[in-house]
């Protein structure tokens, strides 16, 4: 097993139900307690109702491509070979947004509304990537 030379997000109580989601190959959001919203990254309050009770709950792992940036300069060595990469902004089918990657899909030729699934990269043996890949 080579060594993973990107960079490898960082870990800690806030995130960790997250992060062990991805790991069980799950994708689950922060969810308030008292309002119902869901909130991706997670926080201590709700934005929408202010509460500080919340649990993590199971989501679709659908949505589409609502936004995308191309990067052509190296800024990590990591991913040195991979330039020019694509970044990817998903709004899931719940309502929440996260950046990403997309893997089996097309590039040069991505557009808003591409309909997305969540994809799970086991990176390390401690780390799964949340990445998306065109839905089926």
């Amino acid at each position: 097993m080579s060594t993973y030379t990107k960079p490898l997000p960082r870990l800690d109580d806030a995130n960790a139900p997250f992060w062990e989601a991805a790991k069980a190959h799950e994708l689950k959001l922060q969810k308030c307690e008292d309002c119902g919203t869901l909130r991706f990254p997670a926080t201590r309050y709700c934005a929408n109702c202010g509460s500080t009770e919340s649990g993590w709950a199971a989501v679709s792992g659908r949505g589409t491509v609502s936004s995308w940036c191309r990067f052509h300069q190296v800024y990590f060595e990591g991913f040195g070979n991979d330039v020019p990469y694509t970044v990817i902004m998903v709004e899931l089918e719940e309502g929440p947004r996260l950046f990403s990657n997309l893997v089996d899909g097309p590039s040069d030729d991505i557009e808003n509304g591409l309909p997305v699934e969540v994809f799970f990269d086991d990176v390390t043996p401690e780390v799964t990537l949340v990445k998306f890949k065109p839905a089926s």
